[in-house]
């Protein structure tokens, strides 16, 4: 069974393996760096965990391809992603193959830390309860064809310059949009949108 202290981290920038080992290990956790999710998948056996925290874009495998091989090896624990700003349609890949949550860098230490809490405590990730799929399923109805249209751009990744440009119109109307989705959505985070988005979807 996994050791749910433990947390285990895939990262190939060591300055980060450096500082979220530091912030966990400060928290009480015990730590299991690695700087390849290939080295990770070599000692998973022998090195189980109660969470995954893995960067998105790394050299040889990806953050994308060490999910497929986790579900090909039937090997289950909650995976958060941590992902730069460009990332985000891959971080959104990564979730709709069973990440629970994804931060884009530079993150925030102590949102990072609970949701890492919140993923040791639930062991392994669940679906939404049908009362929270029908809830947001529900704000994702109100929403008006311009404002789908901007959460599909932004669900790519794009920026506000860029989502303007495609659609015609200004930036600031596009703020307007999507501070009105939100606002619906009743979205915290991009995070939380992404998850509210495919569960809605």
């Amino acid at each position: 069974m996994p050791d749910n202290s433990t947390v285990c981290i895939v990262d190939d920038d060591r300055a980060v393996l450096a500082a979220l080992t530091s912030l966990l290990t400060a928290e009480g956790y015990a730590v299991r760096a690695h700087e390849s999710a290939r080295t990770f998948l070599d000692m998973i056996q022998q090195d189980d965990c109660g969470c995954l925290v893995t960067d998105v874009r790394m050299p040889e495998m990806t953050g994308l391809d060490l999910l497929e091989k986790m579900k090909e090896r039937r090997v289950s624990m909650p995976v958060i992603v941590i992902t730069a700003h460009g990332d985000v349609p891959l971080a959104v890949d990564a979730m709709k193959q069973g990440a629970i949550h994804f931060f884009e860098k530079p993150f925030d230490g102590h949102a990072l830390l609970d949701s890492i809490r919140a993923a040791l405590a639930r062991g392994e990730s669940e679906p939404a309860p049908d009362a929270e799929t029908q809830m947001i399923k529900e704000r994702f109805a109100t929403l008006t064809k311009r404002e789908k249209e901007v959460l599909a751009y932004v669900l790519n990744g794009l920026s506000n310059k860029t989502i303007a440009h495609e659609l015609g119109i200004s930036v600031r109307t596009i703020e307007v949009h999507r501070a009105n989705m939100i606002k619906k959505i009743q979205a915290t985070s991009l995070a939380e949108l992404v998850r509210m988005a495919l569960i809605a979807s």
